[in-house]
C-alpha cells in the first residue's frame, strides 16, 4: 500500500470516530447508532439517555447496549426467582419455569462476560476480544429464545404472558446489543483511542 492510501484510510477512520458534537445533536447520536439494531424503537427508547456521553463512538455504544440489557436481565431473573419460590406455577409451567431461570443464569453470565471484555478492549487482541464478545452475547440470546420455547404451551395464563412480555424484550436488547457489537467490530480497534 502506499502512504498517501494509508493517509487517506486514516482520515476516513478519524471521520468515522470522530466525537465532534457540532456535526450532530444528542438524539442523532442514539438514531445512528440504533440505525444497525433490528428493533431500532427498543434501542432508541432505552440508549437515547446515554447519547452525551456516547456520541457517536462504536465502543462506548456497545458498552452502554451490554450494560442496560444486562440490566433488564438482572430484573428478569428476580422475577423468574420469586415466581420458582412461591410455587406460582405447576405441572409443565414448573418445569418450564425452572428450565427458564438457568437459562436466564446462564445468559447473566454470558452478558456479564461480554460486559467485562469490552471495558477491557485493547487494539493489540481486539479481533479475539469481538470473537469472545460476539460468541457470548449469542448465547445469551439463544438461552433467552430457549426460555420463550419452554412456556409455548402455558402462554394463555396472565403470570406468563407478563413474565415472556419481559423475556422477549430483553433478547430484543440483546439482539441489538449484538449488532452494536457487531457495528464495533467492524469499525476496527481505531476507535478504541476515544473511548
Amino acid at each position: 500500500m502506499t502512504w498517501k492510501f494509508m493517509l487517506v484510510l486514516a482520515w476516513v477512520t478519524i471521520l468515522i470516530c470522530s466525537t465532534t458534537a457540532s456535526s450532530k445533536g444528542g438524539e442523532n447520536y442514539v438514531r445512528d447508532a440504533c440505525s444497525v439494531t433490528r428493533y431500532q424503537d427498543i434501542c432508541m427508547h432505552s440508549l437515547a439517555s446515554f447519547s452525551s456521553t456516547a456520541k457517536n463512538n462504536p465502543s462506548k455504544w456497545a458498552r452502554v447496549g451490554v450494560s442496560v440489557t444486562l440490566s433488564q436481565a438482572k430484573g428478569v431473573t428476580q422475577s423468574l426467582l420469586k415466581l420458582k419460590k412461591h410455587n406460582s406455577l405447576k405441572g409443565r409451567g414448573r418445569v418450564a419455569l425452572l428450565d427458564c431461570a438457568e437459562c436466564f443464569q446462564d445468559a447473566l453470565d454470558n452478558l456479564h462476560n461480554s460486559l467485562g471484555v469490552l471495558r477491557k478492549l485493547s487494539s493489540q487482541t481486539f479481533n479475539d476480544q469481538m470473537g469472545d464478545v460476539t460468541t457470548w452475547l449469542s448465547a445469551a440470546l439463544t438461552d433467552e429464545v430457549t426460555c420463550l420455547d419452554g412456556f409455548e404451551d402455558q402462554r394463555r395464563r396472565k403470570q406468563v404472558k407478563l413474565l415472556l412480555n419481559r423475556v422477549t424484550n430483553v433478547s430484543y436488547m440483546t439482539s441489538n446489543a449484538l449488532a452494536l457489537v457487531n457495528k464495533l467490530a467492524t469499525t476496527g480497534p481505531e476507535c478504541l483511542e476515544n473511548s
